[in-house]
């Protein structure tokens, strides 16, 4: 699927580390998606959380919109590294056909980085009992847990090193 999507089809050249981690970011983020996913269906994954509700029935969208969302935003940073995120698109009112501004999506990875560290980056701190986490029943849902979580925590380095890389290359 993502063999099809036009990367790299820049102005300048755009390097390749940027590349592959704009075209790997959807899956870094996958394994998270893919956990949630269970507790759409009030499937704790051992989970131990006295604080937890009961099961009501707009829990099941909201995990999947949840994870749909994250899944776009992900695929949305090979904008970076790809022609059709240096020219506003054609439904654009107003801006159509124009150059994107360097500074736009600079401001806008950085920001949204710099969330996404905030989200998911201190998750290490709650490992370490810094800060508190939800409990787990046994140990192997704990693990379960970090293996699909922790990749999250690249995400938010991942977009702000792509967002400074495209500044870079939009105004060399």
């Amino acid at each position: 699927m993502l063999k099809n999507i036009p990367v790299g089809d820049t102005e300048r050249p755009v390097p390749r580390w940027a590349l592959r981690l704009a075209k790997a970011l959807p899956f870094v983020v996958l394994p998270h998606c893919l956990w949630r996913l269970p507790f759409a269906f009030d499937f704790r994954m051992g989970t131990v959380d006295p604080n937890a509700g009961p099961y009501v029935w707009w829990f099941t969208p909201y995990v999947f919109a949840l994870s749909l969302i994250t899944e776009a935003l992900a695929l949305l940073t090979l904008g970076m590294v790809s022609g059709w995120g240096e020219v506003f698109p054609r439904w654009v009112p107003f801006l159509r056909g124009r150059r994107v501004p360097p500074l736009g999506p600079l401001v806008a990875t950085v920001l949204g980085g710099l969330v996404l560290f905030g989200l998911f980056g201190l998750q290490p701190l709650a490992w370490l009992g810094v800060l508190d986490e939800v409990g787990f029943s046994n140990g192997w849902w704990e693990a379960l847990a970090r293996v699909c979580i922790g990749p999250a925590m690249l995400w938010g380095p991942i977009t702000i090193a792509l967002g400074i890389a495209y500044y870079r290359r939009r105004t060399a």
